[in-house]
């Protein structure tokens, strides 16, 4: 019998709810059938890990984070035939069977593997442990905040090798999140209105997503005059801080009666009701940010038959990573798509205690965690 062979690798972890996240050595082991073992190049940090850590996304620690992912791929395991070794690869957190009704319905991002596989491969295992030899969970099926990550390849696209992959990594999650938002999951038309609650991460790419699809009027909304400022940059073309008297009265004076498209990229219920009640008649709200599993919302029940207006959903940017993944990058490459932009800062891997620290506090657009 063949003896099981490990990488070791410095690995970013969540050891306890609640507390600082730790950097510390692990054991990766070399991939099995139909997996690959990618040598990360970079992570971008998420609201997403934050949320792992503090409880707001309940997940069993120990957990290694990590899951907008980029690098290289050094091992393939038994069966893999669509991937070899130096294929440039991102990692995607929803793990796409293509066998369910979800992926045969081209809404792969709602697949009923991934759905199973939240902390470890689809099989329910995980290729990951501490020195000690105790398995460590895998944030959503990635773990990719750390040196070497074992994949399996429904969690893997392949991209071109003309990216670097500290920018191609932010595509893995909050460009996918927030450009899918505007254009996937709310289909924004040219020369619509659209009013994006929250300049974080994933709000910036919302509004590069509205701006990519055309909408002629886009108003950022944000507690921080600096992230109203960068909305600007993204696309914006008016922005009002959040703390306004009477916010909602004052956006649908500013939108002329209301916005056609609405996002909310916190993740709080009250926003979610005043992404609603900014639309126009036959608009549409789009809750976009990660919510406490109790948080909730109120809307009118009679704007819904009367108003035509909906509420809705979007995971992942209701995403099809294989086919979204490139589309990205071929707008990034020309020149249509700002990734270079949204890196606010990069730290190496020892810092991560501090990057997320700075995502705690607001302090970046998107942090980097670089490897190389």
């Amino acid at each position: 019998m063949n003896e099981t062979r490990y990488q070791r690798a410095k690995a970013v972890v969540c050891r306890t709810t609640g507390e600082p996240v730790v950097v510390e050595e692990i054991e990766v082991e070399f991939p099995r059938r139909g997996e690959v073992m990618i040598k990360m190049a970079a992570c971008g940090i998420c609201h997403s890990d934050l949320s792992a850590t503090n409880g707001t996304i309940p997940m069993p620690a120990p957990l290694v984070l990590g899951h907008e992912g980029a690098g290289v791929i050094v091992a393939v395991g038994d069966g893999v035939s669509e991937y070899a070794v130096g294929d440039h690869v991102l990692s995607s957190f929803v793990s796409m069977c293509g066998k369910c009704r979800w992926c045969q319905t081209g809404r792969p991002q709602l697949c009923d593997q991934a759905a199973k596989a939240a902390i470890s491969l689809p099989d329910g295992t995980v290729r990951t442990r501490g020195l000690d030899g105790q398995p460590i969970n895998i944030f959503s099926g990635c773990g990719v905040m750390a040196e070497y990550a074992t994949l399996h390849v429904d969690n893997v696209v392949k991209i071109a090798q003309d990216v670097p992959l500290d920018r191609a990594c932010l595509v893995g999650c909050g460009v996918m999140t927030g450009v899918g938002a505007a254009t996937n999951t709310a289909k924004v038309e040219p020369g619509s209105i659209a009013v994006v609650f929250g300049c974080g991460g994933v709000g910036l790419n919302a509004i590069q997503g509205c701006r990519i699809a055309g909408a002629a009027m886009i108003v950022a909304v944000d507690m921080s005059d600096a992230k109203l400022a960068l909305a600007q940059e993204f696309g914006a073309t008016h922005t009002m801080n959040a703390a306004t008297p009477d916010l909602v009265k004052a956006l649908r004076k500013l939108t002329g009666g209301g916005a056609d498209y609405a996002f909310e990229c916190v993740g709080k219920g009250d926003i979610v009701a005043q992404a609603y009640a900014v639309l126009a008649k036959g608009g549409k709200a789009v809750a976009v940010g990660v919510a406490h599993p109790k948080d909730t919302t109120t809307v009118r029940t009679g704007s819904l038959t009367f108003e035509e207006k909906t509420l809705t959903g979007s995971y992942f940017g209701s995403a099809r990573p294989r086919q979204d993944f490139p589309r990205l990058l071929a707008l990034y490459r020309a020149k249509r798509l700002k990734l270079d932009e949204l890196i606010t800062r990069r730290y190496r891997i020892e810092e991560a205690p501090q990057a997320f620290a700075d995502l705690a506090e607001g302090r970046n657009a998107r942090g980097v965690i670089m490897f190389d």
